[in-house]
């Protein structure tokens, strides 16, 4: 699998148990570029609350650093057993765990140890790959079992993982006695997929761990986790801001832009107005007033947004260092650009190297920073916390 052609889109929903503050299941996900693979970990903690947050943590924490050391997959959980804290009550050290180890050639690897049965679905129909069983020798750990498989993703595959919270829905009650179970997960993923064959992986988790919540009246009786992982080709963002360094260079600048294949921004007037002149096309400014600290948007043919340049771009860094999947977004400018980078798996910056001598007055604020450390500091969050793929070009 060509990593500039597809894109591994991974998403984890979750709700608490019904009267918690904090949740018993953690999700951890990390790409490792130098390596070219992406690994991820769902743990389910025993219990509920701080203690199996704790536990979770513990776990997923090992099994994602254990992973990615390539370490032998009986090891892996030997000493995550081996490790965990023993319950008062139950007298056992206990947490569950599935890992996902996903290469930019598309092999992946799926480790299990007492989670729900992964499913994988290639287009809407699901796909059994071979699973090999391996049963722990060790002592204090002898009979428990690990389940492996290995396979090539494609395009348009999807693989679900999710905790106990999810096939467990609704057990006790009439509709489901014994719980929602893994065939009728695996029966309404099926449904989405044909209902919205390109659904995305945030999406699908949404949808599931809301029919779980549901199932238990809405009150969920464990915590409840879905993390989905979608292949399919990359949604682009090109983010341009600045002018070139030469003014001669305005020109390709301006065909960088046209030609670029996605959604586009433009950050910064002068920007926009080398575009516009460049390409023959009409800026239309907007008077209404989105966000009080910054200009209002503008808009032209071709382009999806136009705002004001350092500013904006200083905030969008603030809210995605604070961000999180509850942060309500507003209609300001920076909003709106956190919104088309959170519906974009690359992200494309070209930045304009000549200097904007007013953002060097010492007499205007702090936060008014070079423009290449604003968007360096963005395009490492954009890395880091969100997992995209980021491409930097300077004129």
């Amino acid at each position: 699998m060509d990593p500039q052609q597809f894109h591994i889109e991974i998403n984890c929903q979750q709700k608490f148990q019904d009267g918690e503050r904090i949740c018993g299941d953690v999700f951890l996900s990390q790409k490792i570029p130098e390596e070219g693979r992406t690994i991820m970990v769902l743990s389910d903690g025993m219990g509920h609350g701080v203690k199996a947050n704790m536990l979770a943590t513990l776990t997923a924490t090992m099994a994602l650093n254990f992973t990615r050391e390539h370490k032998d997959v009986e090891k892996i959980a030997e000493i995550i057993m081996n490790t965990l804290p023993v319950c008062s009550e139950r007298k056992i050290s206990y947490a569950t765990f599935t890992v996902l180890d996903i290469e930019d050639n598309g092999l992946t690897r799926i480790l299990e140890f007492d989670n729900p049965h992964a499913l994988i679905f290639r287009g809407d129909q699901m796909l059994e790959p071979e699973w090999n069983c391996i049963i722990m020798t060790s002592q204090k750990n002898a009979g428990r079992e690990i389940l492996t498989c290995s396979f090539r993703s494609r395009k348009e595959d999807r693989i679900v993982l999710c905790t106990d919270g999810v096939v467990q829905s609704g057990m006790g009650y009439t509709a489901y006695p014994f719980g929602w179970d893994r065939e009728k997960l695996a029966d309404h993923v099926h449904d989405l997929i044909v209902r919205d064959p390109e659904i995305s992986a945030r999406k699908l988790g949404t949808r599931i761990v809301n029919v779980a919540v549901q199932n238990d009246k809405f009150k969920p009786q464990d915590d409840t986790s879905c993390a989905t992982v979608y292949f399919r080709e990359p949604r682009k963002l090109l983010i341009c801001t600045g002018p070139p360094y030469e003014k001669d260079k305005d020109a390709e600048l301006a065909g960088m832009v046209r030609d670029f294949p996605g959604r586009k921004i433009l950050c910064g007037a002068t920007t926009a107005d080398i575009i516009a002149r460049e390409l023959d096309k009409k800026i239309i400014d907007s008077l209404e007033f989105t966000d009080p600290e910054l200009p209002p948007v503008s808009h032209m043919e071709g382009i999806d947004l136009i705002t004001e340049g350092i500013l904006t771009l200083g905030k969008v860094s603030v809210l995605l260092e604070k961000y999180q999947e509850n942060l309500q977004l507003t209609k300001g400018p920076a909003d709106e650009i956190i919104k088309m980078i959170l519906q974009s798996d690359e992200v494309h910056f070209i930045i304009g190297t000549r200097i904007n001598i007013a953002h060097q007055d010492p007499s205007l604020p702090v936060e008014l920073e070079i423009r290449r450390t604003v968007v360096k500091r963005i395009a490492r969050i954009l890395e880091k916390k969100f997992l995209l793929e980021i491409r930097l070009t300077f004129i």
